[in-house]
């Protein structure tokens, strides 16, 4: 059984936690222009979630750091709404229960700060992701929500907290 750590980000992990993301994308064929991919964040999320009401934390598996996941109070959302974002993991992570653990600590914590909602946006690429959002009681939606910038995504989704 491998060792499995779940800890907030610190500066440090930033940049192989980038790595770790454009890997997945690239892995999907998502490594394209309106996704996290080439969002500036993506080599910051240290410094991007060091505001109110924002979290991120990464899973290390024996060590090494193998994905995370974020909640953050993105423009353009209503303010008893949180996105939940930036959830990656490597390949060889993938059917640990890794996802689903980082899942409900993001609910959690979102819910702990005072949201209602938690929305998401994606991709078709990424269908596994997608059926742990509706495993996790998330609903599609018609529409984005916010203005997050990554224009390719067409999956938006939202779960209500209460």
């Amino acid at each position: 059984m491998p060792n499995i750590v779940y800890r907030k980000i610190k500066a440090s992990d930033n940049f192989e936690i980038a790595r770790v993301i454009r890997e997945v994308l690239t892995e999907h064929g998502l490594d394209i222009p309106g996704t996290v991919f080439t969002d500036s964040t993506t080599d910051k999320l240290f410094e991007t979630f060091q505001i109110d009401k924002a979290e991120y934390w990464v899973v290390e598996i024996d060590n090494a750091i193998a994905g995370g996941v974020g909640l953050y109070p993105t423009n353009g959302l209503d303010d008893d709404c949180t996105e939940l974002v930036k959830l990656y993991l490597l390949n060889t992570s993938r059917g640990l229960g890794v996802g689903k653990k980082l899942m409900e600590m993001v609910i959690e914590e979102a819910s702990v700060l005072g949201y209602s909602k938690v929305y998401l946006e994606s991709l078709p690429e990424l269908s596994e992701a997608i059926g742990l959002y509706e495993h996790m009681g998330f609903k599609m939606l018609n529409h984005p929500l916010g203005n997050s910038g990554h224009f390719a995504c067409n999956i938006w989704m939202q779960k209500d907290l209460k």
